[in-house]
């Protein structure tokens, strides 16, 4: 059945007000912390103060005597913890459970938790417990170097022999470095914990709920019936809160053990060490290239840091077997352990620091055959995916690197290194390009019309802060000409039909298949009750002669005007709703999709001022084009960008984790150190979407944006540093030390 949309008002790529807006500035919506359960208590981890070494006493006695104290617990006497199985639907970034031995990892790990009656009082036991260690001096030294032979990511040609074929002139040879960086979200990790004898429900800051019950079921060692995860609202997550974290294992463990709720909400300080990070990265980069700029070679040798115990790969090479044509091109991934906690993903993982040492590499080149940056890239745009040796399901890369040369004003660049002058600052022009895969989960969803003109939407999914509560309403709205405002959303409890995890742009390109065929069947049992209840205007007519729109069910052949309100059929025939059901595949099941590259492209274009008699940089204007698929909610998916352009403003210039070599813990662990961009920072950010849909992809052509818009920024700023003062960082953040050196004088 073929569903028309709500003609009257279109529900897909307008700008749209969150429905969940209201509850938030109005302090109603619900987030983790804020859940008080009767009886509930208060945990909070005891954190190891060296890096490397082992435990050799831990004496509790004294903080389990102090007032409150409900019990201290280590790995003595808390309880069995197993180990997260293989299969391919469960992910943890920190496989080691806690407590698993006396042997200590990383600085800031997890040896005991206090449970006290509040969190003062846990607080000050947990000072109370004294702890001998034998310590040897950690390594966490930013160098790096392969530790094992390199894996290779992708390969074609020979790019060896054609580097070293090229004049020296025609390439380049260069070094790229990106730092830790640690994800400080506003809302701190937190989990409240219950148990009633048999099922525990945790209220979790989480992007993906599904996997956090299945991850708990296993570390607990129960049933996933018995586990049930509620996450309404989070104050943000950028990719630290996609996995389950130890603390969720610890507070479920109290709860069990002491028969009442248990809170554990992390501190600040734990958000740089317990709860993940972006691994540093270290990428060589050769590149060959024609006089006339064609690219002969390009490699990719990049390394990463993980933790001890662990091995998360930083795929820095993800984009960069199809991004641009090369005949001989090779990328290959080696790590270096270090003793530092385990990394996570952060926005863009893998891409965003790979394509900061591909886009930087490409513009060095560029100058260096003094050509125009953005010429080079169009000059080496493929025709097909060159990795996979497929076609591209929709790539507009190059109309996003030529709209937003107009949009900018890039024609008027000129390309002397300070050359560019305004209001007694020197300007600084850059440009980098960038990409970002599309993909589906496998997602369920029901959807329901109800007789009272209402209509709910329910998946366990979760809303991070992007929008999803409104992009769900949207889709069902446009589906049934429902009103927005008579859409009910539930999402955010794993009671609800497995929905997919808010990562990697995801969730939109897999729910809109599945609220698709679930409005589809649900209208198909509307058109079934309208053509049989006795008591409808439309009864005995053949299911084949009804349909629905604009929330009317009419004769086909007549207008949607002249049918009946959808209600009106329910009601009478005393049926309080019809529902129907929509699955979603995941990618990597749809052979049909591995026969197309899909993904989505952007271009970036950044004005840097610099002002050299007191070394003051900043980014002053940002041009962004996304090629994104359809855009479902214009505000929101901005929204999404400016916030992702603000952070690869801060991984430009500011962000860096600093470790005492000595002791191995983070120096910089507070948002006082920790320096990040703020309102005084951010630029002026214009967006344009392209909105060419992907239907290779769902119905829509809809692609999530969530990490399109870090892609490229940081090369971008860079390449704009060197434009205003000469200085090429290779290094990130910029510092003002790199920037001294500028001969660029006022």
């Amino acid at each position: 059945m073929q569903l028309a949309s709500n003609k009257t008002q279109p529900m897909i790529g307008g700008d749209f007000t969150r429905i969940d807006g209201p509850l938030k500035v109005s302090g109603t919506a619900t987030y983790t912390s804020d859940f008080n359960l009767p009886g509930m208590l208060y945990a909070v981890p005891v954190c190891a103060t060296i890096a490397k070494g082992r435990i050799t006493r831990l004496d509790t006695a004294a903080a389990a005597g102090m007032p409150g104290v409900r019990a201290v617990f280590t790995r003595e006497n808390i309880g069995k913890f197993y180990r997260v199985g293989f299969a391919v639907d469960t992910r943890i970034d920190e496989k080691r459970p806690p407590f698993d031995d006396d042997n200590i990892y990383y600085y800031g790990q997890y040896i005991g938790v206090v449970v006290a009656d509040t969190f003062e009082q846990a607080s000050a036991a947990v000072r109370a417990v004294k702890v001998a260690y034998a310590s040897s001096r950690p390594d966490v030294r930013s160098e790096m170097s392969a530790e094992q032979t390199p894996s290779v990511d992708t390969q074609r040609g020979d790019a060896d022999s054609a580097f070293a074929a090229a004049p020296d002139a025609q390439k380049l040879d260069q070094t790229y470095t990106t730092p830790i960086e640690t994800h400080n979200p506003i809302e701190l990790h937190a989990t409240v914990a219950a148990f009633d004898g048999t099922n525990y429900t945790f209220y979790e800051t989480s992007q993906s709920i599904v996997n956090q019950r299945l991850v708990m079921a296993q570390m607990l060692g129960v049933s996933q019936d018995q586990v049930r995860v509620i996450m309404k609202y989070l104050g943000s997550g950028f990719g630290g809160k996609l996995f389950p974290w130890s603390h969720s294992l610890l507070a479920g463990a109290a709860a069990r053990n002491l028969m009442r709720p248990v809170k554990l909400v992390v501190t600040r300080e734990m958000m740089f060490h317990n709860v993940g990070h972006r691994t540093s990265t270290q990428q060589r980069m050769r590149l060959s290239a024609t006089t006339d700029g064609r690219f002969t070679s390009l490699q990719q040798d990049y390394v990463y840091q993980t933790a001890r115990k662990e091995t998360r790969k930083e795929n820095c090479g993800e984009t960069t077997g199809y991004l641009y044509s090369s005949p001989n091109l090779r990328a290959t991934a080696a790590y270096a352990r270090r003793d530092v906690a385990p990394s996570t993903s952060m926005r863009g993982p893998g891409a965003v620091p790979g394509l900061f040492a591909i886009e930087s590499a490409v513009d060095e080149l560029a100058i260096q055959l003094n050509m125009d940056p953005v010429r080079l890239r169009l000059i080496n745009e493929p025709a097909i995916d060159e990795g996979l040796n497929v076609p591209f399901s929709s790539r507009h890369l190059k109309e996003c690197l030529t709209l937003g040369a107009e949009q900018f004003g890039w024609p008027q660049r000129t390309p002397a290194v300070g050359s560019m002058r305004r209001d007694g600052l020197v300007v600084g022009w850059g440009v980098a390009a960038g990409s970002w895969a599309a993909r589906r989960l496998a997602t369920e969803i029901i959807v329901e019309l109800h007789a009272d003109a209402t209509a709910r939407v329910s998946t366990a999914t979760q809303d991070i802060g992007t929008g999803t509560y409104t992009i769900l309403a949207q889709m069902a709205a446009n589906l049934t000409g429902i009103p927005l405002e008579r859409i009910a959303v539930v999402i955010g409890d794993t009671r609800l039909p497995p929905g997919p995890l808010s990562g990697g742009s995801m969730v939109t390109a897999s729910l809109v298949p599945a609220v698709t065929q679930a409005a589809q069947a649900a209208i198909q049992q509307l058109l079934v009750a309208a053509a049989q209840a006795d008591n409808s205007p439309f009864n005995g007519q053949p299911v084949t002669e009804l349909a629905f729109e604009r929330g009317m069910v009419y004769r086909k052949g007549t207008s949607p005007g002249a049918g009946v309100p959808f209600e009106r059929i329910l009601a009478p025939a005393k049926i309080n709703m019809v529902v129907g059901k929509g699955h979603s595949g995941a990618s990597q099941d749809d052979a049909d999709a591995a026969k197309v590259s899909i993904h989505s492209y952007c271009a970036h274009f950044i004005e840097v001022t610099w002002q050299p008699a007191t070394a003051r940089l900043r980014v002053s204007r940002v041009v962004s084009v996304i090629d994104g698929g359809q855009i479902i909610n214009a505000r929101t998916a901005r929204n999404q960008i400016e916030g992702a352009v603000v952070m690869g403003v801060g991984m430009a210039l500011f962000e860096e984790t600093h470790y005492d070599t000595r002791t191995g813990a983070p120096i910089n662990r507070n948002l006082a150190d920790y320096v990040m961009t703020t309102h005084a920072d951010a630029p002026k950010i214009d967006v344009t979407f392209l909105d060419y849909p992907d239907l290779a992809l769902n119905p829509l052509g809809a692609r999530g944006v969530g990490e399109i818009g870090t892609a490229g920024i940081a090369p971008a700023i860079t390449a704009a540093v060197y434009h205003a003062t000469g200085v090429r960082v290779r290094n990130l953040p910029v510092r003002i030390e790199d920037l001294l050196a500028s001969q660029v004088s006022a």
